[in-house]
């Protein structure tokens, strides 16, 4: 028997084990079962909270189709809770090790348990064969590619995972995953990359649909709303602090000029815990 916990963060949900006492086998199998919304659980993903050496825990994720990945913005805001909530620390400031580097919480407490963390995201990678993307730009704001009966031009951003930013006149009514599959896996991202389409608001406020790399459409993706808003202010379409409206929810982003780091603060909720 395992046990688990699902959770959300706007909307972007996944299935939490604690692999610290428990022994997990077998994960990429187990992060496709999980996912199925008809046969199992049903999430966008596999979370598992391990034991680390070098911080706090270490968090492993894994996509509905089984592949791992470096990092999530919105899962990672979960683990913070995780942790706390169920008393594997006590501590209101938290770091986690994940593939991306070790990246430092502040959980933010309301009676007893967390209710929002910001996370410090770290720096945006913009070198394009570390991002990776085949490109002589440095950064990446203007690689032309051909989707189906549409030509885009995207901005390349690296938060410990790849992500292509575009702008669109009207997210909303916008066919993402039409055009999302075929980007994810185009020939100028060698290990495939999440694809963010934006709408500019104003100088605060963008919104945002995003295609994630092994999931397909999600309600939101923290990653992908840091990337977003790094890319504006490279193109110098938005001021460094920005509210990202997804189809989940809101993430607070800002891009802090004096230490060139990324903050990301958002909610964290758990749904329904259970046994496997």
């Amino acid at each position: 028997m395992i046990k688990f916990t699902k959770m959300h963060g706007l909307g972007n949900d996944y299935v939490y084990i604690d692999a610290i006492n428990q022994k997990i086998e077998d994960e990429e199998n187990l992060a496709k079962f999980v996912s199925d919304r008809h046969f199992g659980i049903g999430s966008d993903g596999l979370i598992l909270i391990c034991n680390s050496k070098v911080a706090d825990f270490k968090m492993r994720m894994f996509n509905a189709d089984g592949s791992e990945a470096e990092m999530c913005g919105n899962g990672i805001r979960c683990v913070g809770k995780f942790v706390y909530d169920k008393g594997l620390t006590d501590k209101e400031a938290i770091t986690i090790e994940t593939l991306a580097g070790i990246k430092t919480l502040k959980l933010n407490i309301k009676d007893a348990k967390v209710e929002t963390a910001r996370v410090d995201m770290g720096e945006p990678v913009l070198e394009a064969e570390n991002i990776p993307v085949i490109s002589d730009e440095m950064p990446v704001k203007n690689l032309k590619i051909k989707a189906g009966d549409k030509d885009f031009t995207f901005t390349c951003v690296s938060m410990g995972n790849p992500h292509a930013i575009t702008v669109v006149d009207d997210v909303d009514n916008f066919d993402v995953q039409k055009y999302g599959k075929i980007i994810e896996i185009e020939k100028s991202f060698p290990r495939r990359t999440n694809v963010e389409f934006i709408q500019i608001i104003d100088k605060n406020n963008i919104k945002m649909r995003v295609w994630e790399r092994g999931a397909g459409e999600t309600l939101a993706c923290g990653t992908g709303a840091c990337g977003s808003v790094v890319a504006c202010i490279l193109n110098e379409r938005t001021d460094r602090k920005v509210n990202v409206s997804l189809l989940g929810g809101s993430l607070q982003i800002e891009w802090n000029k004096d230490d060139n780091h990324v903050y990301m603060t958002g909610p964290a909720v758990t749904v329904f815990e259970g046994n496997l």
